[in-house]
């Protein structure tokens, strides 16, 4: 089987997640500079079989856009353009930074590591990822 991957797309930074071959477990892969994103997808996926890409889609609690919404529509129509033949997948983010940053704390790590941006971008990949695969199941 092929993984799955996820993507925390963020003007600065992009936190990856991805499954496990048999697309049972979440974890995180990397936080990318969000300009050399697309040279790690390339990478990434010579190296590993993908079945297909979540990227989070940020909507604000009433379903309209946010400020990131076209940064990440762009992103997609892009991703689409250099990877044709993987499947894409928008899913909504609401929530996913707040709940990373609760989950980092309940970690019990120190709070200069708590407050690592990139830790939270990689963090809410995967509860992207996990939430999607708890939702087919």
């Amino acid at each position: 089987m092929a993984r799955i991957l996820a993507l925390d797309y963020g003007k600065k930074r992009t936190g990856v997640a991805v499954t496990d071959p048999l697309q049972l477990i979440a974890t995180a892969l990397d936080t990318v500079d969000t300009g050399e994103l697309i040279g790690f997808l390339k990478k990434y996926f010579r190296e590993e079989p993908v079945e297909r890409v979540l990227i989070g889609y940020p909507v604000n609690f009433d379903g309209s856009s946010t400020d990131a919404t076209p940064l990440v529509e762009k992103f997609v129509g892009k991703f689409r353009n250099v990877f044709p033949e993987l499947p894409v997948e928008l899913v909504d983010e609401r929530m996913s930074s707040v709940m990373a940053s609760q989950a980092i704390r309940e970690m019990g790590l120190k709070r200069k590591d708590r407050q690592r941006k990139e830790l939270v971008d990689a963090v809410s990949a995967v509860i992207l990822l996990q939430e999607y695969l708890q939702s087919r199941s």
